[in-house]
């Protein structure tokens, strides 16, 4: 017997429609979830003014992703002059990466790329999605974009599996990924605590790729039912062979191990989020 589902999709605000309603309209009777974008808990701890929820209050039921098969790419066409990201360091011409509307996690680490990790980088803002960007590539009016492993690939197969395409440098990771082990993490680029604690907090979100959660104060008997019903559906073989079938990375993490990446949002030093926060929004207002 399966239950009837009702999606609703509620676009807007980077996630903060849904966590709103979450937090603040919907019956806690454990008959509503969502899913939300990553970064969503990370904005209430950024002083954004329009979140209003606390997310240590939710109910959080797992991640797909983990991230640990997935990259997040400094990815550029294969015609350009830097094989390497020591080639790009020496390059006196700047490289184009595009990125999406203010907020955006593309736009967010092309920032990062330039400004924290000091990379010659021109960020040309304004493109809607990926899509767009994988055209501006192929015509040269860019070099390339942040996204990630598993989205290219999905995305772009021609592109991907003709050797079209470079990785420079991947975010999102502790290590570097198994299929690119001569591509640098950001991590390793950087000396300084405090740059490392920046990019810590940077990338937390992705090791909660794809969160499920539940609103506030609904009866723990039911949160119970709904993270094993989450656990069982990660493993369940048809479920799997769909996700595999449409390219998604399928790393599941449980409930309290997102909770655990929520509260070490919450535990990361206000002037490391400040700091961050200035360096985004000085690069999305230029």
């Amino acid at each position: 017997i399966y239950p009837t589902v009702e999606p609703q999709n509620i676009p807007g605000a980077g996630g903060m429609l849904v966590a709103q309603r979450l937090a603040n309209t919907v019956d806690r009777d454990g008959a509503t979830i969502a899913i939300l974008e990553r970064g969503t808990p990370q904005l209430a701890y950024e002083g954004d003014a329009n979140a209003k929820y606390d997310p240590l209050k939710f109910n959080w039921l797992g991640s797909l992703s983990s991230y640990a098969d997935d990259a997040y790419l400094v990815l550029i066409m294969a015609r350009h002059p830097a094989k390497t990201l020591e080639d790009l360091r020496k390059s006196t011409v700047a490289l184009r990466l595009g990125g999406d509307k203010p907020g955006s996690t593309n736009l967010t680490f092309a920032i990062l790329a330039r400004d924290l990790l000091k990379l010659p980088i021109q960020v040309v803002k304004g493109y809607n999605g990926g899509a767009p960007m994988f055209l501006a590539m192929q015509s040269g009016e860019l070099d390339g974009q942040v996204i990630g492993m598993g989205s290219a690939r999905g995305a772009q197969p021609a592109l991907w599996n003709g050797g079209q395409l470079r990785p420079l440098l991947q975010f999102g990771r502790l290590t570097r990924v198994k299929e690119f082990p001569d591509v640098p993490t950001g991590r390793e680029l950087l000396k300084d605590p405090s740059d490392l604690k920046l990019l810590d907090y940077a990338e937390i979100s992705f090791f909660m790729a794809l969160p499920f959660l539940a609103p506030p104060d609904v009866p723990q008997d039911r949160i119970e039912a709904l993270r094993k019903a989450f656990m069982d559906m990660v493993k369940d073989p048809a479920f799997l062979e769909d996700a595999r079938r449409s390219g998604f990375d399928i790393t599941p993490v449980d409930g309290d191990g997102v909770r655990k990446l929520v509260e070490r949002m919450a535990a990361t030093p206000k002037d490391v989020i400040q700091r961050y926060v200035d360096i985004v929004a000085k690069g999305r207002n230029e």
